[in-house]
């Protein structure tokens, strides 16, 4: 009989099975591709800040996974916590100096995006869309809800730690905020957790390969294009809730080459935003 004070087994909840490290490293570390090492730990902070940490003595297409994160990083240093094993968070170590200008190292979290929410889509069978400029929506009851996110941060002169925390088991009693959603609660065909995040790192891989070849050319490798094609931001009435406390109301009608949203006012006028908040102010057409 287990004590009633032994710690918790990490089968003890047989719905939210353990990631199988080996066969994952199995599947994505393999030679020639962009992969180098894939490491799976029970708990940590943040994968984000763990492997900036390590990210002098580590090679580009190091993946770090935790089956719990107790102080997951979202933007503005907004917390991002869930079960253990309820969901996908990890870190991976990429470094594009050598063949795109930093000018362009704004597009990886939409790159990001636009890898995770594509072999979502086929791998899980329930459809992702983006809100700009780093959410993964999908639809929970008519609703749009954020399933997942994304963040970006420097490491080093070179390097770049791209954190992606995606919401795969999570019931709604277990939903941080009500506005949130998961793939079980949008009625995912598949919540195991070991094939999804196979697909994510391939698709990661294939769009940030094809970024690289094309110099962070976003409109030269297609990733303009599917980006916009996936962003429920576009062509919707929104306020963007910039830094500083200001805010800006208009319609999202672009994206520009750097990756920012366009947005067209009452007055005619059209702003570039570069970063902020952007509240949905009405349903997609």
């Amino acid at each position: 009989m287990t004590p009633p004070n032994a710690p918790e087994s990490r089968w003890s909840d047989l719905e939210r099975p353990p990631l199988n490290a080996s066969a994952l490293r199995r599947a994505v570390v393999v030679p020639g591709g962009l992969w180098t090492s894939l490491d799976v730990v029970a708990s940590t902070g943040s994968t984000n800040s763990d492997l900036a940490a390590r990210a002098l003595s580590l090679p580009e297409g190091a993946v770090l996974v935790a089956e719990e994160q107790t102080a997951g990083r979202g933007r503005l240093d907004r917390t991002w916590t869930a079960p253990a094993r309820s969901g996908l968070f990890f870190s991976v170590l990429l470094r594009p100096g050598a063949d795109v200008p930093v000018t362009r190292w704004g597009w990886l979290p939409l790159l990001a995006g636009v890898a995770a929410a594509t072999a979502l889509a086929r791998a899980a069978g329930t459809d992702m869309s983006l809100k700009w400029p780093n959410d993964l929506l999908v639809v929970v009851d008519g609703e749009e809800r954020k399933a997942g996110g994304i963040l970006a941060e420097r490491a080093g002169d070179d390097g770049v730690v791209l954190g992606l925390g995606i919401n795969v088991s999570l019931h709604a009693d277990e939903l941080p905020v009500p506005t949130s959603g998961s793939l079980a609660l949008a009625d995912a065909v598949s919540t195991d957790r070991d094939p999804l995040l196979r697909a994510v790192l391939r698709s990661l891989e294939k769009w940030y390969t094809a970024w690289r070849t094309a110099g962070g050319d976003p409109a030269a490798c297609g990733l303009q294009e599917a980006y916009a094609a996936g962003c429920a931001t576009l062509g919707r009435s929104v306020r963007a809730e910039l830094p500083g406390g200001t805010a800006l109301t208009g319609e999202a009608v672009a994206l520009d080459g750097d990756g920012r949203l366009v947005l067209a006012t009452a007055e005619g006028e059209r702003h570039s935003v570069s970063a902020g908040d952007i509240v949905h102010l009405r349903p997609a057409r």
